[in-house]
């Protein structure tokens, strides 16, 4: 029904930079948020950055100034520009997309396979 492919992760040196991508495909309705999530090997998942309805975002403290999230309606996109990277950034990231099937009423949050991310010290 729908499908989340991530790409753009990869390894990077400390303070360099990354750019990852995610498009949602299949029988969507709409979209009402989308973002990342990461999770390093023994930890919990935890939130990255999210944007709502195309607009609002939100970061996490560990993040903000460094990644920018930034979507395309359009093209059902979701990117997340990472700057400035430490060796704590490394994870695997997840994309996320709460939305509607068509023809349905309910939103449902769907997630990508993981990209992994690793930053070298």
């Amino acid at each position: 029904q729908v499908q989340l492919v991530e790409s753009g992760g990869g390894l990077v040196q400390a303070g360099g930079s990354l750019r990852l991508s995610c498009a949602a495909s299949g029988s969507i309705g709409s979209i009402s948020a989308m973002g990342w999530y990461r999770q390093a090997p023994g930890k919990q998942r935890e939130l990255v950055a999210t944007i709502t309805s195309g607009i609002s975002t939100n970061y996490a403290d560990s993040v903000k100034g460094r990644f920018t999230i930034s979507g395309d309606n359009a093209k059902n996109t979701v990117y997340l520009q990472m700057n400035s990277l430490k060796p704590e950034d490394t994870a695997v990231y997840y994309c996320y997309a709460r939305l509607r099937i068509r023809f349905t009423s309910n939103f449902v949050d769907y997630w990508g396979q993981g990209t992994q991310v690793t930053v070298s010290s």
